[in-house]
């Protein structure tokens, strides 16, 4: 019997969440050259021509642990800050910034290292730079989690998706080291050509992000090339889930424009590709479970933006409810709720590696 079946306690950890520096944290070049900054009264993050509100004091550290304490979430997976992904900046301004991101990020999980494992970015534009820095991560900083954009902006100008052939590098360092993989959308408004209105690049395009993304990571085969990188995709790859009939048959339809190629169906429900929960609703839920199993859906509350699953009056909302809801409604089992807050996050971060499972679970618990 394993170690995670003989513990007592399930843990409670939080797969997808962000976390802002504080005002007095980021390096004054970040707010000169226009990269990104914090107003001094927290109200604001902001880049040049750009800002959005701080919607929840649980963006900063002391106030995200006493969040956490809250609503009993032992442990959160942090991830990079979307605005730091470094598309379009200077190459060296850029490496300076995605550097502060993964330096920071370091030190929170260093200084926390019971309540936060941390990911680390690289830009796959400059994929020899981008392996240099997956090292220093990995070997000199301790993380073990890289975090992507589903799509990037490459040295010409054009944008591409991540699972490109010419990343391959990038996905054996990762293989080679067992990393975990995020992939997250962002930008999707500096190559969708359509007014930024009614915030859809968030609602809409974000998922397709994400559903493209899956798309080329499956029909190149990368979960099978690439076997101790894990992959999992934010937001649910929500539009994945509906699409998936869809691409199986324009795939047998139309097998001259695929040769060569991986069937879609070779990858649903393959154990290195994972999604977070926060689709929204449970009928979503319950399609993205029965397209790739339990054991491939890992809790993530996308906190503590107002898109994540925080606690709110207008949606009678809270950390975790719609797992609750899908207990209620028969979608899983009290044993496939346990293993979405805790085994599933664990088989993500760790694999098959028994050693880092059991360090994990000893970080978490104070040991």
């Amino acid at each position: 019997m394993s170690s995670l079946q003989n513990k007592k306690k399930k843990l409670r950890i939080n797969g997808h969440s962000h976390l802002l520096p504080y005002p007095e944290e980021i390096p004054e070049f970040m707010k000169e050259k226009g990269i990104f900054w914090v107003d001094k009264d927290r109200k604001f993050m902001l880049q040049k021509d750009w800002s959005r509100p701080v919607t929840d004091s649980s963006f900063f550290l002391h106030e995200k642990l006493e969040w956490m304490q809250r609503y009993q979430i032992d442990h959160a997976v942090v991830l990079n800050l979307s605005q730091l992904y470094g598309n379009g900046l200077r190459v060296e301004e850029m490496k300076q910034a995605l550097r502060f991101q993964n330096d920071f990020n370091a030190r929170i999980q260093h200084d926390h290292p019971d309540k936060f494992t941390c990911g680390f970015v690289v830009h796959p534009g400059f994929v020899r730079s981008a392996c240099w820095e997956i090292e220093r991560c990995v070997e000199e900083l301790g993380l073990q989690l890289l975090c992507l954009p589903t799509h990037f902006m490459d040295t010409i100008g054009t944008w591409r998706c991540i699972f490109d052939e010419e990343n391959e590098p990038i996905f054996e360092l990762a293989s080679n080291n067992n990393l975990a993989v995020e992939i997250h959308p962002y930008d999707g408004e500096k190559f969708i050509k359509l007014e930024n209105t009614s915030w859809r690049f968030h609602l809409i395009w974000m998922l397709a992000q994400c559903a493209d993304a899956y798309h080329f990571l499956t029909l190149n085969g990368y979960q099978e090339k690439f076997p101790n990188m894990r992959i999992c995709f934010a937001h649910g790859g929500q539009l994945a889930q509906i699409n998936l009939g869809r691409r199986i048959q324009g795939f047998d339809g139309r097998p001259d424009l695929f040769e060569g190629k991986y069937h879609p169906r070779k990858a649903v429900g393959h154990r290195n590709i994972f999604f977070d929960t926060l689709v929204h609703d449970t009928g979503s839920l319950e399609l993205l479970i029965k397209n790739q199993s339990a054991s491939q859906v890992l809790m993530g509350l996308d906190d503590p933006y107002p898109l994540g699953e925080m606690e709110s009056i207008k949606q009678s909302s809270y950390p975790g409810k719609i797992l609750d809801l899908a207990m209620e409604r028969d979608i899983i089992t009290e044993t496939e709720r346990d293993a979405i807050w805790e085994d599933n996050v664990i088989q993500w971060l760790c694999g098959d590696d028994e050693a880092a499972k059991q360090k994990l679970i000893d970080r978490i618990s104070g040991l």
